[in-house]
């Protein structure tokens, strides 16, 4: 018996998969499992007879585990969003690469292959034909195609495309690769970006300038800085941006709500539902509370989406890394306001595309909330540009500090 294995992300594994399965007719007789919810759940589902599985990457290490590659089960895996799998280091693709033999045929599905350059392509590729056209290691890939860029001492956290190396890997990828590109093919409609600027009152500037300056203190010797203090003092600065940080308690201290005023004002202007994209938990809360009487609404069951899809809900709160795939948002709105900003373009593609999407009716409106003076600045213009990767945020920061310094 053939069996098909789709690995996706949680939201999406949830609904997406078995919502659109019983819309056409072609797929009329297919039994899908799911492979969710408790251990003892989830193994029903995978000893169940069925034609097509689907489960959480989250759980595809735990999958490996309890059918090791002598007794791998499924005769082909898609892979929703392949560009989760694109870490070489990563456990979710260690385990998958070691039952990779007994997989007769991989499918992967993106819409953002490489959104931080061509070294994401390895991993993702291996998984389609074991090493065959990039290199069966992703340090002989490394060799050929890249020479070290920016790093830190022996770590080198920028690696840069040789001469017509692009060119080179889309010729050894182009005979399993399909590049379809939604304006070729589909009518959407127009879409709209505006860049909101709020202004934050003289004493939260001066509370914003001082604390900033004390995270960039511990980014001062930079020859010792590392991508992932680099990260966290970014996050940080995105969290003063929005008016709130974290204490050392686990809480959150607020000293500004222009955003939250700046959002208010949208929200009285749309005439219509609003999806909104926050960063933090705190930010969450702080929404929650100040939208109390628009009852705004989180994804966190099916019948979420159903009653956003039917407008029934004014202002949808998600974080981008929770609806960023898959998920067919757009018959419940067309306006998304991002309250505070992803160092992640990965992120912020895929979260605007759940309602600039095949069937979207009204022009999409995306509204960036930007404190004027902030990070915000930095990272907006880092997204426009599409230049995301470590090296720009290590520019980023430096900047910041040097118009500290000045």
């Amino acid at each position: 018996m053939s069996r098909v294995l789709v690995i996706a992300p949680l939201k999406v594994a949830e609904d997406t998969w078995s919502r659109e399965g019983a819309k056409w007719d072609h797929l009329t007789g297919l039994t899908i499992a799911k492979i969710l919810g408790t251990a003892e759940q989830r193994k029903r589902a995978a000893d169940s007879e069925a034609d097509v599985y689907v489960i959480n990457r989250e759980n595809v290490v735990w999958l490996t585990k309890l059918f090791p590659a002598t007794r791998w089960r499924w005769d082909m895996v898609i892979i929703d969003e392949l560009s989760s799998f694109k870490s070489s280091q990563a456990e979710r693709f260690k385990a998958l690469r070691r039952v990779r033999p007994f997989v007769r045929r991989v499918v992967g599905l993106t819409g953002t292959p490489n959104p931080n350059g061509y070294m994401d392509l390895w991993a993702e590729v291996f998984l389609l034909d074991q090493g065959e056209r990039l290199e069966r290691t992703i340090g002989r890939y490394r060799q050929l195609y890249f020479r070290p860029g920016k790093g830190n001492g022996y770590v080198t956290y920028e690696w840069v495309l040789l001469p017509e190396a692009d060119k080179q890997i889309q010729k050894r990828i182009a005979d399993i690769t399909v590049s379809m590109q939604a304006k070729d093919y589909l009518q959407l409609p127009e879409r709209i970006e505006n860049e909101i600027r709020v202004a934050l009152p003289p004493e939260a500037r001066a509370t914003y300038r001082r604390m900033e300056r004390e995270h960039l203190l511990e980014l001062e010797d930079e020859s010792t800085v590392t991508a992932a203090n680099a990260a966290a003092v970014m996050g940080k600065l995105l969290q003063l941006s929005g008016g709130a940080v974290y204490d050392d308690e686990g809480g959150w201290v607020a000293f500004h709500d222009e955003k939250i005023q700046a959002l208010r004002e949208i929200i009285d202007t749309a005439g219509g539902p609003v999806l909104v994209f926050y960063g933090f938990r705190h930010e969450r809360a702080r929404l929650v509370q100040a939208l109390v009487k628009l009852e705004p609404r989180e994804l966190k069951a099916a019948a979420y989406i159903d009653d956003w899809n039917a407008g029934r809900v004014p202002v949808l709160l998600a974080h981008p890394a929770s609806v960023g795939y898959g998920l067919n948002l757009q018959a419940g709105g067309h306006v998304i306001v991002w309250y505070s900003l992803p160092w992640s373009l990965e992120l912020y593609q895929q979260a605007n595309a759940r309602l600039y999407r095949q069937g979207q009716r009204e022009a999409v409106i995306v509204n960036h909330l930007v404190a004027t003076g902030t990070v915000d600045e930095q990272v907006i213009r880092s997204l426009r540009k599409k230049d995301v990767g470590q090296a720009a945020l290590m520019a980023a920061l430096r900047e910041r500090r040097e118009a500290d310094d000045g």
